[in-house]
């Protein structure tokens, strides 16, 4: 499951208590700072990160030389000076921190890190490293595998490093926090390799910026609970015009997406993944019907067929009611002949969808059947989604609204 640490250590001074409220509210998963006493003032619902300002302390190189020491032997005093301070914020909150989170740059600064949790003699330590070639890259692989987090900076704006972090780090229990500069480039990291970063690490400006955040991380696409539609009558109603949707995603051979003639109930209209005849397959595409037709995209809304767009994101949905985000490539209008099919659900409920009149377009049945809509005929089951409110604008809405 995706996560969030709030970084609280470049958050403006006016803004700084707005934001630890709005962190808590919101339930982010930890909270980064340089100060341990206030982090010792943060509730045990939140992982109390704290950030220390040296590196990790490398084994000795030499002989009669202690780790971390430096020619005027200052080095070795500094880190156990931060060390003390820590020691002390968790003295003076009571229950201080959770996490240190300690900077590497050399496999050796990684080892001492890693030989510090596998003492287990103070609390669990991170490392953060920053990505700049490949030196830094190969070390940040090897930190996701031995540490149980390891936060990444990258220098460039390419995510290909990321890519290979992920891809190293498969098989590693510990988790990677990419440090990311805005709630765009949240969404893209979360996405990366279908799987995406573990968690992020992000500096708001404000609290406002913190709740944006969280709406974002529980962006999820429903299970939708499928009904059985039965077919009353199939009509040929004559020329109008019908969308085909052409998204920038590979559909599943019972994919495709709901689409209505009325805003209460939807029909799962096939991609175009299964062979025909007398043209390749287009496995991106769904012949969805007439342009007045609503689609059902995420967050439980509804768009007609003539606002979709580039860009514009819709609900790719299984035979099994299983949901995904899709983004819409193109859309083409065309004049084609239309076929009008009636069906009704269970509870009496008519759904009606115009769709092409061609042998070639496709709708689904129960257990992911491919029908033709040519061949259909009174009785036939199809597989559709009952919508329980009526629509305004796309957004549902509790009022009086018959469609016929």
């Amino acid at each position: 499951m995706r996560f969030a640490w709030i970084d609280l250590r470049e958050v403006p001074r006016p803004q700084l208590q707005a934001v630890v409220d709005a962190a808590v509210h919101a339930r982010m998963a930890g909270v980064v700072s340089a100060d341990a006493e206030l982090l010792g003032t943060l509730p045990p619902t939140v992982t109390r990160v704290l950030a220390t300002t040296t590196t990790a302390v490398a084994p000795a190189k030499k002989s009669g030389e202690k780790a971390g020491e430096k020619a005027d032997g200052k080095g070795d005093k500094d880190a156990k000076g931060e060390s003390r301070a820590a020691a002390d914020g968790r003295s003076s909150a009571g229950t201080g921190f959770d996490l240190l989170l300690r900077k590497f740059t050399t496999q050796d600064e990684l080892d001492a890190l890693a030989a510090e949790n596998r003492a287990g003699t103070g609390a669990p330590v991170s490392g953060f490293v920053d990505v700049r070639d490949d030196r830094t890259l190969q070390l940040s692989c090897a930190g996701a595998m031995a540490l149980p987090y390891t936060v990444i900076h990258f220098a460039d704006p390419t995510k290909i490093p990321l890519e290979i972090v992920l891809a190293a780090a498969e098989p590693a229990e510990g988790q990677l926090v990419t440090v990311v500069g805005d709630l765009e480039e949240a969404a893209i990291v979360f996405d990366v390799l279908e799987r995406g970063s573990d968690g992020i690490l992000f500096t708001p400006r404000s609290a406002d910026d913190v709740f944006a955040l969280a709406r974002l991380l529980e962006a999820t696409t429903p299970q939708l609970e499928l009904s059985t539609l039965t077919v009353e009558s199939i009509r040929h109603v004559g020329l109008g015009d019908r969308v085909c949707v052409d998204t920038c995603s590979h559909f599943e051979e019972d994919e495709g997406i709901l689409v209505g003639s009325y805003s209460s109930g939807f029909v799962l209209c096939c991609s175009e993944t299964h062979p025909l005849p007398y043209m390749p397959t287009r496995p991106f595409r769904v012949n969805a019907g007439a342009l007045h037709s609503y689609t059902l995209g995420p967050d439980n809304r509804t768009n007609y067929l003539s606002e979709v767009g580039s860009g514009s994101a819709l609900l790719a949905v299984g035979a099994d009611g299983r949901t995904r985000r899709v983004v819409v490539g193109r859309a083409k209008l065309e004049s084609r002949p239309l076929l009008e099919i009636r069906t009704h659900a269970e509870d009496g409920r008519l759904v009606s969808l115009t769709v092409q009149d061609d042998w070639h377009v496709r709708v689904l049945g129960p257990g992911g059947k491919v029908l033709n809509v040519t061949e259909l005929r009174a009785g036939d089951e199809l597989l559709g989604y009952l919508a329980q409110d009526k629509r305004h604008v796309g957004l549902p809405i509790g009022e009086f609204c018959k469609e016929v």
